[in-house]
C-alpha cells in the first residue's frame, strides 16, 4: 500500500510517498529556513504564504521521483494536529481537494505521532508496544507506544518544550535560526563544567518536563553579563545547556522504562537531531541492557515520510477523515484529554 504524506505544520512543505509504512519511496522538502532567519524565528504569515506557494510543486516533485501519478496511491495522509494554524490549514486544505478529486482515501496524522513513526522507516525489526520519547520544538513526551496508533503519555512538558529552549538560548547567545544546530556545534567546542546550570525538580508527576526555567536563568545569565560588560564563554554555555537538557531527558526516560517494565526504547522528533541528546540516550540504554532507536539526522525533523508512515498505521486502523476534516493549532494525542 502507497500512501502520499503531506505535512506543513510550521516552515517545511513536504511531501513523501510510503509503502507499507516502512519504505520510502520519495521524500521532498521545501524549507523555509533561509527565508525565516532574517526575523530570528518562524514568522507564521509568511510561513502559510509560503506553503501556499510551494505545496503543488512540492507534491509533484514527491510523484515524479516516485514514478508514480495520483491515481497510483492508495491514500493521502496530512499532518492536521498540532501546529501553526495557517500552515496547517494550508497542507488540509490541499490534502482535501486532492482526496475529493482523486478520490482516495484521506487519513488525518496528529504531528506528534508522525514523529515516532519516523523510526518505522529505518528500523524494520522496531514493533510496538516500546516506550517513546519525543522531543521537539513544541513537545517534550515519554508516552507508551501500545500499538501503531494507541499512545500512553506518561510525562510531558508543562511549559516550554526541549526544542523551544534550545532555539530561545541560542537566540540569546547570538546564534542565528534556526538556533538548536549552532548550540550542539557550540558545544563541541566547549566546557560544560564551566557552568552550573538549574535542574527543575517536578512535583506530581516525576516524569513531566519543565524547561522555562532553565531558559530564564540563561537569558537573565547574559542579560546581566551585557549590563555588567562582561563576556561569557557560548561555547561552555551551550555544553552545559546541552548536557543539562540531555540528562534530564534521559534520567527521566530510563525511569519510566525501568518502572513501567519495557525494555526498548525509541527516541524521534526534532531535538533527536541533537548529538548530546543522541548519545547520552544511547549510552544509558546500552548500561541498563535496553533496545535503543532513533532515526537517522535526515529523519528527525519536520518531514512527510514520517506522516505517511504513520497515515498506513491510521488507515488499517480505520482512521479515516471526510471534506470536515479541519486543522487544530493543540490538540492532545489519541484518547487522552485536551
Amino acid at each position: 500500500m502507497r500512501i502520499l504524506g503531506i505535512e506543513s505544520s510550521c516552515d517545511e512543505t513536504a511531501a513523501a510517498i510510503v509503502e507499507d509504512g516502512r519504505r520510502i519511496l520519495s521524500n521532498v522538502i521545501a524549507s523555509q529556513a533561509d527565508e525565516h532567519k532574517q526575523y530570528g524565528g518562524v514568522v507564521p504569515e509568511l510561513a502559510s504564504r509560503r506553503h501556499c506557494e510551494n505545496i503543488l510543486p512540492v507534491v509533484r516533485k514527491a510523484l515524479d521521483d516516485a514514478g508514480m501519478t495520483i491515481g497510483d496511491v492508495d491514500g493521502i495522509a496530512v499532518t492536521y494536529a498540532p501546529g501553526l494554524i495557517g500552515a496547517l490549514l494550508v497542507g488540509v486544505s490541499f490534502a482535501k481537494g486532492l482526496a475529493m478529486m482523486s478520490g482516495k482515501p484521506l487519513i488525518p496524522v496528529h504531528h506528534t505521532e508522525g514523529h515516532a513513526a519516523a523510526n518505522y522507516l529505518v528500523h524494520p525489526d522496531l514493533k510496538p508496544p516500546y516506550l517513546g520519547i519525543i522531543v521537539s520544538g513544541g513537545h517534550t513526551r515519554i508516552a507508551e507506544i501500545l500499538d501503531y496508533t494507541t499512545f500512553r503519555t506518561v510525562g510531558k512538558t508543562r511549559d516550554d518544550a526541549a526544542g523551544e529552549c534550545f532555539d530561545k538560548c541560542a537566540r540569546a547567545m547570538g546564534f542565528p535560526y534556526p538556533g538548536g544546530v549552532h548550540v550542539d556545534q557550540a558545544a563541541q567546542r566547549g566546557d560544560a563544567s564551566a557552568f552550573r546550570l538549574p535542574r527543575i525538580k517536578m512535583e506530581g508527576n516525576p516524569y513531566d518536563f519543565s524547561f522555562s526555567g532553565l531558559k530564564t536563568y540563561i537569558v537573565n545569565l547574559l542579560h546581566n553579563a551585557e549590563q555588567c560588560h562582561k563576556t561569557v564563554n557560548c561555547d561552555d554555555l551551550a555544553a552545559a545547556l546541552q548536557k543539562d537538557i540531555a540528562e534530564t531527558v534521559t534520567a527521566k526516560t530510563i525511569a519510566a522504562a525501568k518502572e513501567l517494565g519495557y525494555r526498548t526504547i525509541a527516541l524521534s522528533g526534532g531535538v533527536s537531531a541533537n548529538s548530546g541528546v543522541r548519545s547520552c540516550l544511547e549510552a544509558a540504554c546500552r548500561e541498563n541492557g535496553f533496545a535503543f532507536y532513533m532515526p537517522p539526522v535526515s529523519l528527525c525533523g519536520d518531514n512527510a515520510a514520517m506522516i505517511a508512515a504513520q497515515g498506513y498505521y491510521n488507515y488499517l486502523a480505520g482512521i479515516t477523515a471526510d471534506e470536515t476534516l479541519n486543522a487544530v493549532a493543540s490538540k492532545e494525542l489519541r484518547g487522552e484529554s485536551a
